[in-house]
């Protein structure tokens, strides 16, 4: 499967936000925003040009992309998706992003990234309901319990959680000491704090 492989904090700095995609360097003074808040690039600097409609619709798609950790094709396939459920679309789009099996692990305060997220997932440290899953678009369900396998649960990574104190957002829960989640219901608009604005990405879809 395609995946990006380019510098991370170079996505940030395009964005002009912190996308938290490398966990903790996100909270520290080494953060790419801190250092060098401006675009990439020769031009970086001096891009000072006047964005047109087009412009703000497509940046806002890429940040949705990029805080998702989610390329062009899939992106499209989940607004698709969310156009044919009955609801609001862009709101569709964002609850079928968020109930994606690595961003409900992120979530869970089991990963400091979606891309570490991602990873773990991929690598098979999970169960969903008590069957190993290891596909990161996997998306959970109301009722599913999300746990780290008992023979991942010895190693470092995850013994390190259970000394933490982790915020998780209304529509999961989390026992800590036995790492386990799960997803009490769907999360709605304002349980996501995501900071995109869904209704420019539906626009520049129905060109």
């Amino acid at each position: 499967m395609a995946r990006y492989i380019d510098a991370s904090c170079r996505l940030c700095r395009r964005e002009g936000q912190k996308l938290f995609l490398k966990g903790e360097r996100c909270y520290s003074p080494k953060c790419a925003i801190e250092k060098r808040n401006y675009a990439p690039g020769q031009h970086g600097q001096n891009n000072r040009k006047k964005v047109s409609e087009y412009g703000l619709q497509l940046r806002e798609k890429q940040k949705a992309k990029r805080f998702y950790g989610i390329l062009e094709t899939q992106f499209r396939n989940y607004f698709d998706k969310a156009a044919k459920k009955k609801g609001i679309t862009g709101e569709n789009l964002l609850i079928m992003l968020e109930t994606r099996l690595d961003n409900a692990v992120f979530r869970m305060g089991f990963a400091s990234s979606r891309k570490e997220a991602r990873q773990l997932v991929r690598h098979g440290h999970f169960t969903v309901n008590g069957h190993k899953e290891n596909i990161p678009s996997f998306a959970v369900k109301a009722g599913d319990a999300i746990k780290v396998k008992e023979k991942s649960a010895s190693s470092p990574k995850f013994k390190e959680i259970k000394d933490m104190s982790i915020s998780v957002p209304s529509w999961i829960t989390v026992d800590v000491e036995k790492l386990e989640g799960k997803v009490v219901s769907l999360p709605r608009r304002e349980d996501i704090d995501t900071p995109v604005a869904e209704h420019l990405i539906v626009e520049l879809y129905s060109k």
